[in-house]
């Protein structure tokens, strides 16, 4: 059988290069067997902490005893209501006492009357601002700007306030004006 093996390579010996070669391949072949994958495919990992949730228990826990507490308490009145007369006293005579109640009034009392002085205070200063200056100073303006304006003060409103024809007309008599002005002008 080795006579009729073809090597790859240039060698010595048919029998021996065989051999070594198929020692090569079943080396081969057991490490392809045993080759381990290089991306991890398998499941994650499982951790108790992310499944349990135990904050959610102890919450849990916690308002069970809550309630288990409440039904004692509520057994335990049934119970004294029942080997009692069975009057509920649902009287309340006890009002609570502020140890600091009288400090705390005589100081909104002290808050108040220095309020009260600030605000008489306040009323009987006078103003420091004149306003009948600023009320010159106002007049004098609005004569300064009428001065120094192309048209009157009132000449807007004026116009605003005429009809229509009779502000056609006031045109019209202004162009005669300026037309007449003009011959004048051009005549002398």
């Amino acid at each position: 059988m080795h006579r009729s093996y073809q090597p790859i390579l240039p060698c010595g010996n048919k029998y021996l290069q065989q051999k070594w070669d198929h020692a090569c391949y079943l080396e081969h072949r057991r490490k392809v067997q045993a080759a381990k994958p290089t991306v991890d495919n398998n499941a994650p990992e499982i951790f108790s902490h992310l499944q349990q949730k135990f904050k959610k228990l102890k919450l849990e826990d916690e308002r069970l005893s809550n309630i288990e507490r409440n039904n004692k308490k509520l057994m335990e009145k049934m119970s004294t209501i029942m080997r009692t007369t069975g009057r509920v006293d649902n009287i309340n005579v006890h009002k609570p006492k502020s140890l600091n109640r009288e400090m705390r009034q005589r100081e909104m009392q002290r808050v108040t009357r220095e309020n009260q002085a600030m605000q008489e205070r306040l009323k009987q200063v006078e103003p420091q601002y004149n306003h009948l200056k600023w009320l010159e100073d106002w007049y004098k303006s609005e004569k300064y700007e009428n001065n120094i304006a192309r048209y009157p003060h009132a000449w807007y409103t004026a116009q605003r306030l005429q009809p229509k024809s009779k502000a056609r007309k006031v045109k019209s008599a202004k162009n005669s004006e300026k037309s007449k002005r003009v011959q004048v002008r051009t005549s002398t």
